[in-house]
């Protein structure tokens, strides 16, 4: 019990949510936790520090993508397309909250499995909708619990886009360690988890969130309400821009190229004059340049954690406890694939660092092939919502906080590690029972 409770990963992963409830800067608390657990898995500060720094280009793609769109994102509101599609989308509403919600949970599923632009679409769809959500009173932890849902379920269940990379991930670690199985199958058995976090979402939205919620209305919120819909000749080009790097992206895939793409055609065809060039990309860090700093960061947090060696001794010490039940060992690696995606923040970058751990343990206790296809999705996935260093919250916190009166951690995290990772290990342990 010693060896778990001064286990590096797990220290590290308590002061991170300790720090980021006390409000603590996410980046400040990644770092600080970073340092602690590289303490705790014998590594001394400037050791720490070494491989903390190194790491962080594990996510330098992602984050340079993440620049790139919002560039792409800044551009689209000066050329007035922005405010016309959230023009569209509330003269679609009226005054129905609920389909508001739906209609951002739906373009949020379409992100993940049609249109695979993840988490670009929210810096450029969801500001200029604030002004609609005031008026409607709308409470934002329902819309971030939305946004969360579709950014999160579609991956697990739906074999498209980034749902076909992760099922493709589940079932390749599960063959590499000695199980036979077939991509297709995995979204057969993953709805279970899916039902799941549909449950989750509706018990958001239409009980904890249900309430008016009062939000001030501030400058940089435009009255979409009142302006005519005129799409112009910089509409178009713009529109153009975005289909073009949605190609670029599935052709080359890659996302940074997509965008620089689009930003080139915005500016060769001259829907923003050139002289407006640093001002878009100096707005397009301001839009996501603190989530690509989050995710280089949180890059940086997962080598140090797996250069501390905690995971295999995180496993090594609740294995004994395991071997008394099916349940009990289910319950204990969705706890510690949880603690591991709190702290990294990618439910993709977790699947290789589990399945090598957990199959054996599965194959040992006699797990069917559907229950370890279940428990592996749903170790993975666990703390991706609800980490504050995950894309999954850090997306919707950067459109709901456009105007500052959106708390990250309270607003986003909370609620969405509440009503998904509660739902997600219910029916995991369910899972086992089902799938004999």
């Amino acid at each position: 019990m010693i060896s778990l409770i001064t286990n590096p990963i797990v220290v590290s992963v308590v002061v991170l949510c300790i720090l980021c409830l006390c409000r603590v800067n996410v980046l400040l608390a990644l770092i600080v936790s970073s340092v602690i657990g590289g303490l705790f898995g014998h590594m001394n500060v400037s050791e720490t520090m070494d491989v903390f720094i190194h790491g962080m280009g594990g996510n330098s793609e992602t984050a340079l993508s993440y620049i790139l769109l919002g560039a792409f994102a800044a551009s689209m509101t000066h050329t007035g397309l922005a405010p016309v599609l959230a023009k569209k989308i509330a003269s679609t509403i009226k005054s129905n909250k609920y389909l508001l919600i739906f209609i951002l949970t739906g373009i949020a599923i379409l992100s993940q499995n049609l249109i695979p632009v993840h988490i670009a679409f929210i810096p450029i769809l969801i500001p200029p909708l604030l002004g609609v959500m005031n008026k409607l009173k709308i409470d934002r932890r329902a819309i971030a619990c939305g946004l969360a849902f579709g950014l999160k379920a579609p991956y697990i269940v739906i074999p498209a886009g980034f749902g076909l990379i992760f099922q493709g991930l589940i079932a390749d670690n599960l063959m590499q360690n000695g199980v036979e199985v077939v991509k297709s199958d995995i979204w057969k058995y993953n709805w279970l988890l899916g039902l799941g976090m549909l449950i989750g979402f509706l018990l958001a939205i239409f009980v904890a969130y249900r309430k008016p919620r009062e939000y001030q209305d501030l400058e940089l919120q435009e009255n979409i309400e009142n302006e005519e819909i005129k799409l112009t000749k910089n509409h178009y080009i713009t529109l153009l821009a975005a289909v073009l790097t949605l190609v670029v992206q599935l052709w080359t895939n890659s996302l940074p190229l997509g965008a620089l793409v689009g930003l080139a055609v915005i500016f060769g065809l001259k829907a923003i004059d050139h002289d407006k060039m640093d001002k878009l990309i100096n707005e397009g860090v301001g839009l996501m340049g603190y989530v690509a700093f989050v995710m280089l960061v949180a890059a940086g947090y997962a080598s140090v954690m797996k250069a501390t060696g905690g995971v295999d001794s995180l496993i090594s010490s609740i294995t004994p406890y395991m071997m008394s039940s099916k349940l009990l060992a289910t319950a204990l690696m969705l706890f510690v694939g949880l603690f591991i995606t709190m702290g990294i923040g990618t439910s993709f970058g977790t699947i290789p660092i589990l399945a090598v751990l957990y199959i054996p343990i599965c194959v040992k206790l006699g797990f069917s092939i559907p229950s370890m296809i279940v428990v592996l999705s749903a170790a993975a996935a666990l703390g991706d919502a609800g980490s504050p260093a995950s894309d999954t919250t850090l997306g919707p916190t950067a459109g709901l906080n456009a105007d500052g009166q959106h708390n990250h951690i309270w607003d986003t995290c909370v609620p969405t590690f509440l009503f998904y990772n509660i739902s997600l290990i219910i029916m995991a342990l369910l899972a086992v029972v089902i799938f004999k």
